[in-house]
């Protein structure tokens, strides 16, 4: 099957990234042709320094290749390096009703958090459906709570499909293994937006400080505390060992356990799970003309799928007749 995802290159990529999508995409290229992209179109929708494009793309590309994407097998690229889906936008454009768009529940999000509403952002569901239809996706890695996202992209598909013929593959979502929302330092869901993020590949003094900054509740020390309602314990849950997850909830529940004790313990966690890919990403910082190359070789493979896809789409429509 062929699996599609993108992700934005808005920051450095964090502990909350990792867990919630690239893990689960890097199991997925063991068993199934994978297509992944850097969306830096996709980014430019909260319209970004033009510097940090450039600079969070490259991270991107870096994390992923360290933490063990197979850029022979999984066709990886930059989204900007394929202007055919660009093209491809414009035709669905012409097909999408407003009301479908209006509907979306990302874009009321957005703006209700304080993003400028701008017609990149309340369109960008068509980009979207024009990067998976452009390669003929048969499935898309998303949560359960992106379910949308797909059903309007399967709604554009099928529309063109009855209008011009069959040109596209309606994909399907596929629903990664889902894990608890990633508390971030703060306590809400670890976000860039936030500014309460863990990354990966940051140095370990600054994991460490950023650990001890977890927020919690004011229990002494010698008082029970419990697990569920602490955002510590919630982290130790993505990375100790079921044994000694157990050995710290019965600690927590006995009292006598400070939750600085907890928050040292994760840090060494965090470190330790990422330092066999740390030496990698090291090495790639030092090495960019690589990383480069594996985003220009693979944006050639995606471009050779891409332009095929977008003359079947124009001859379709009646352009170039």
């Amino acid at each position: 099957m062929r699996v599609l995802s993108g992700i934005q290159p808005s920051g450095r990529l964090h502990i909350g990234n990792f867990f919630g999508a690239i893990r689960q995409h890097l199991q997925l290229q063991t068993e199934h042709d994978c297509f992944y992209f850097i969306a830096d179109f996709h980014a430019l929708t909260s319209n970004p320094e033009p510097a940090d494009i450039a600079r969070y793309s490259l991270d991107v590309a870096m994390d992923y290749i360290a933490l063990g994407l197979d850029s022979e097998k999984t066709i990886f690229w930059r989204q900007s390096d394929v202007p055919e889906v660009t093209e491809l936008t414009w035709l669905l454009s012409c097909i999408t009703p407003m009301g479908l768009l209006q509907r979306c529940v990302s874009f009321k999000d957005k703006v209700a958090a304080g993003l400028s509403p701008n017609h990149g952002l309340f369109a960008y569901p068509v980009l979207q459906a024009a990067d998976i239809l452009i390669y003929k996706s048969d499935l898309v890695p998303v949560g359960a709570d992106q379910k949308q996202h797909i059903e309007v992209t399967r709604d554009i598909a099928i529309r063109f499909n009855n209008t011009y013929g069959e040109i596209f593959t309606v994909p399907n979502e596929y629903i990664i293994e889902s894990v608890a929302v990633v508390p971030g330092t703060d306590g809400r869901k670890m976000s860039k937006s936030y500014g309460n993020t863990i990354e990966m590949f940051e140095p370990e003094g600054a994991i460490r400080k950023k650990v001890m900054r977890i927020v919690t509740d004011s229990t002494p020390v010698e008082e029970p505390k419990n697990p569920d309602n602490c955002n510590v314990f919630t982290l130790l849950k993505l990375f100790a060992s079921s044994q000694e997850l157990t050995e710290w909830e019965n600690r927590y529940r006995s009292g006598g356990t400070g939750y600085a004790e907890a928050k040292k313990r994760l840090a060494e966690l965090v470190i330790d799970y990422f330092k066999p890919f740390r030496q990698k990403r090291c090495e790639l910082e030092k090495d960019i003309s690589y990383v480069k190359q594996v985003l220009s070789k693979g944006a050639g493979r995606a471009k050779a799928i891409a332009a095929e896809t977008l003359a079947q789409a124009r001859k379709a429509v009646g352009l170039g007749a």
